[in-house]
């Protein structure tokens, strides 16, 4: 064990969990010092995190700070009220990856999809992902803390895949729960039949991930369904703020 307390193992984990890190930075408080200052925790001699997620109107601040990287910079679309306005969540998308987007992770219309409409989701998806075009990825953000039913959540990830989501996302982390292990199964469980019909299918967890054990049991079971090692940035990442301070003391 080192003079820190962290041994081995936990210093391997560590280092796998930074590297599937979407740092996020979405406070209602947030201003470019804030944005900044999380921003610089993102590449580090310990590593990189795989994205830094923020306002748009904080990319800017975001290209200053990373650019040059390698970090994918991601920005919220349709965030947090998951409105029905079609039009504008792929306006807001557009001008997004104008601002240097890599990545633009949009919530999906929840609401609605409760009321029972199952029109407006897929179509508010798949407007959003032709806005990415070749030039950025989606995240849908289902919010499943709010779809109270296996089957609702199941619904809502199979009409988002079918929009053209490149990731699924638990939550946008404004409502509770957030993330809860019985969500994240349903959403491995869609995501392994979309990639059975050769659907490129990734899964962020957010809301409430906070310390290395949580993490740690979401890779888990992502890696229970595909296999030992198979989870890397390209299809698992962590959305959190919290999580990188642990991370980083771990590495130290």
């Amino acid at each position: 064990m080192t003079p820190g307390g962290t041994n081995g193992a936990e210093r391997s984990i560590a280092r796998r969990l930074l590297r599937l890190i979407d740092l996020t930075s979405l406070r209602e408080d947030d201003n470019a010092v804030s944005v900044g200052a999380l921003a610089a925790l993102a590449a580090t001699e310990a590593g990189r995190v795989a994205a830094f997620c923020t306002w748009p109107r904080f990319i800017p601040v975001a290209r200053q700070t990373i650019g040059g990287t390698g970090i994918a910079i991601a920005a919220v679309a349709n965030f947090p009220a998951g409105g029905n306005d079609i039009d504008a969540a792929a306006a807001e998308t557009a001008a997004t990856i104008a601002a240097g987007a890599n990545e633009v992770d949009v919530v999906f219309p929840f609401r609605a999809f409760l009321d029972g409409d199952t029109v407006i989701g897929q179509s508010l998806v798949r407007a959003c992902r032709e806005a990415c075009g070749n030039r950025a990825i989606l995240k849908v953000i289902l919010e499943t803390g709010q779809l109270d039913r296996p089957e609702l959540i199941e619904r809502a990830a199979e009409l988002a895949i079918d929009g053209g989501a490149r990731f699924l996302k638990t939550s946008t982390g404004k409502r509770q729960p957030g993330a809860t292990p019985q969500a994240v199964q349903v959403l491995l469980k869609v995501i392994e039949a979309a990639r059975k019909r050769s659907m490129t299918v990734g899964l962020k967890v957010s809301g409430g991930v906070s310390t290395i054990a949580q993490a740690q049991s979401y890779l888990e079971l992502y890696e229970q369904t595909f296999g030992t090692g198979s989870a890397t940035a390209e299809n698992f990442r962590i959305g959190t703020s919290a999580l990188i301070t642990p991370v980083l003391a771990a590495l130290q």
